[in-house]
């Protein structure tokens, strides 16, 4: 089994490098963003506090985001792997997730950190709401979105960086080269742990 976290602002290319790792090691992917939002087109109970912390530009409480993503694990059982996108952002969700993990027998084998500056986050949730129009990437709520990211779920990092997971990968340039790295990133984390 290979348990991967991927870690970047909105904008990062998160969303496009986990789709790479998805069709390479067969991984099913965790996004909490693409969950919160089903809930929210489903109308659900979780969907609709979704809408509210949005709105209120808060984090959704971390023992929501956990049992939601316990159920998806839960609904997983034959998964070679999985990818967490957007999970954990907090310490608290990293040894939350750390603890479940463990008692499911396995552990996040790699964390991946993409690299990008706000600048160029910026340019691309402007082209990306252009094309997608998605209600998230609205300015106000991206302004919010970006200092959620730089001010605190970055600090995630450390946790993993301490224990010798996390590997950083610069986020500009061509698609395929940024996935070459992260492909050899994981690679020498397996080996490290093999």
């Amino acid at each position: 089994m290979l348990n991967i976290v991927i870690f970047g602002p909105p904008g990062a290319g998160k969303g496009t490098q986990s789709q790479q790792l998805i069709d390479k090691y067969h991984l099913v992917h965790i996004s909490t963003g693409d969950l919160f939002r089903a809930h929210i087109k489903k109308g659900t109970e979780l969907g609709k506090k979704v809408v509210e912390y949005n709105n209120n530009g808060i984090l959704v409480p971390d023992e929501m985001t956990i049992a939601m993503l316990k159920k998806e694990l839960d609904d997983n059982p034959d998964a070679k792997g999985f990818i967490f996108d957007g999970f954990p952002r907090t310490v608290a969700q990293a040894e939350a997730l750390d603890r479940f993990m463990t008692e499911n027998g396995t552990a996040i084998h790699a964390v991946v950190a993409l690299d990008v500056t706000e600048e160029e986050v910026r340019r691309r949730l402007q082209i990306r709401r252009d094309a997608e129009h998605r209600p998230d990437d609205e300015a106000s709520k991206v302004n919010r979105r970006i200092e959620e990211y730089f001010n605190k779920t970055i600090h995630v990092l450390p946790y993993y960086a301490q224990q010798g997971r996390l590997t950083t990968v610069h986020g500009i340039g061509k698609v395929d080269q940024i996935f070459g790295q992260i492909c050899n990133n994981i690679e020498s984390a397996r080996q490290a742990q093999a």
